[in-house]
């Protein structure tokens, strides 16, 4: 690192912005990325790829653009843990099986591809138990867990996954996106969805990114200060911060009292944030934390993070193990397949479609492409789908952190059977109550069609 200064912060912030103010002029110009939907901070990550260092070499970026991406992760859970109660007990009649079936998602990416590792990839090709980690890390994880899974291994010394992480990140959006349009199609050739007949009949807001009318326009949160006091904003982000930073200080004291282990910082911020939560709720004082203000932290912290994460990727690392790349993520794509063709219909109740193409969004890249492509079927959310995942993703958010924080230290310590064992029995768990529910209330698909579960 050569004489890294605020000012060279400055220089690479102003050039992600410009790359950001560039993905959305090409999104809403060029009409193959709206047809795919291809959100700008993916095409700013690519164009940093391209004539960043790693590539052209146009653009100066400095050496760190990989620790912004580890940063923002941090910033992320933060605002996750303060944006919402985690309450199991509210999940009750039909969301159970919503609920089971993406904890099937999320756990049967973390099982299934490890298996594929210690069963197949390392007895024949000799590979890293760690390779074990790039599906549900790249594809249910995202970006955000991608970035978080391979600072893990970097502060291991084995920076090189950082940069399959996000190369398996960049390959689950684009198949999310992509399969979630061919899927819409073919749901509408097969009257699953109503309101969908080709890319022509979604609102020409959502193809061009641009919201032109007044009605579509929202508020990005509410103001809870006076302005004589504080910019209210400036205070959600204060919160945030002071969360994130109080992670690195406690990830400090760990690390003097337990120098052998490596502590994610971004775990360790979810748990200071629920605490903060906490204190906040024993003053009553949570009604002064807006949610709107926190998901539009959160939010840009994503986009940013996500043109740090690609154009930090090391083509000649990602090129030195395309092969077994290309099978991770043919493994990865066949689970959603096996998941949203088969048991979807099978087990989720009605919207079933809308539901599946949802979590076929989140799924292969983030929370964000499984609403866009939900709009495309469903643009005026009659389906209830939105209001059902809220509650849905609650038993998720365990299975995410923990392995998140667990699987990675696991798989670097020998014991990826450790992972295998609980994760399979997390989906396992999932499955039997897919089955009850499915037994309890058959589908309109098993009626239609007289399937037996």
């Amino acid at each position: 690192m050569n004489d890294y200064t605020p000012w060279t912060l400055l220089i690479d912030a102003g050039m992600i912005g410009l790359l950001l103010a560039i993905g959305v002029v090409l999104r809403a110009l060029i009409r193959p990325l709206q047809s795919l939907m291809i959100p700008a901070s993916f095409i700013a990550g690519f164009l940093g790829l391209i004539f960043g260092p790693s590539v052209l070499g146009w653009l100066p970026f400095s050496d760190q653009l990989g620790t912004y991406a580890s940063v923002l992760i941090v910033v992320v859970f933060a605002c996750l843990a303060m944006s919402d109660d985690f309450n199991v007990f509210k999940i009750k009649g039909p969301v159970v099986g919503f609920s089971a079936y993406s904890v099937l998602m999320y756990a049967g990416q973390v099982t299934i591809g490890m298996l594929a590792v210690l069963l197949v990839l390392k007895p024949l090709l000799g590979v890293d138990v760690a390779f074990g980690t790039l599906i549900f890390a790249g594809w249910a994880g995202g970006f955000g867990t991608a970035a978080a899974v391979g600072q893990v291994f970097t502060d291991a010394g084995q920076a090189e996954f950082q940069s399959l992480a996000f190369m398996s990140a960049t390959v689950g959006l684009l198949a999310g996106v992509i399969g979630g349009i061919a899927q819409a199609k073919v749901g509408a050739l097969r009257g699953h969805v109503k309101e969908f007949s080709g890319m022509k009949s979604v609102p020409k807001e959502m193809r061009t990114g641009l919201l032109e009318s007044e009605s579509r326009k929202e508020p990005i949160g509410e103001h809870r200060f006076s302005g004589s006091s504080i910019e209210s904003l400036g205070f959600q982000a204060g919160v945030i911060l002071a969360i994130s930073g109080g992670a690195y200080g406690v990830s400090l004291v760990l690390e003097f009292f337990f120098p052998a282990i490596s502590f994610p910082i971004f775990s360790i911020a979810f748990v200071v944030g629920l605490l903060v939560r906490g204190l906040f709720k024993a003053f009553r004082a949570t009604r002064y934390i807006d949610r709107g203000s926190l998901n539009s932290i959160s939010g840009s912290a994503t986009d940013v993070l996500i043109v740090c994460g690609i154009a930090s990727i090391k083509i000649q690392v990602v090129s030195d193990h395309l092969g077994v790349m290309l099978l991770l993520f043919a493994i990865a794509l066949a689970i959603c397949v096996v998941l949203g063709v088969f048991v979807a219909p099978r087990t989720l109740e009605n919207g079933w479609f809308e539901k599946q193409i949802f979590t076929w969004g989140w799924a292969t890249g983030a929370v964000n492409t499984g609403i866009a492509l939900l709009r495309v079927v469903d643009p005026r959310l009659k389906s209830g789908t939105m209001e059902d995942f809220a509650l849905a993703y609650i038993p998720v958010v365990p299975v995410e952190v923990s392995a998140v924080t667990f699987v990675p230290g696991l798989a670097l310590a020998g014991a990826a059977w450790v992972v295998v064992g609980v994760w399979g029995a997390m989906a396992i768990v999932a499955a039997i109550v897919l089955f009850i529910v499915v037994r309890a209330s058959p589908t309109k698909f098993q009626v239609e069609r007289g399937v037996r579960i």
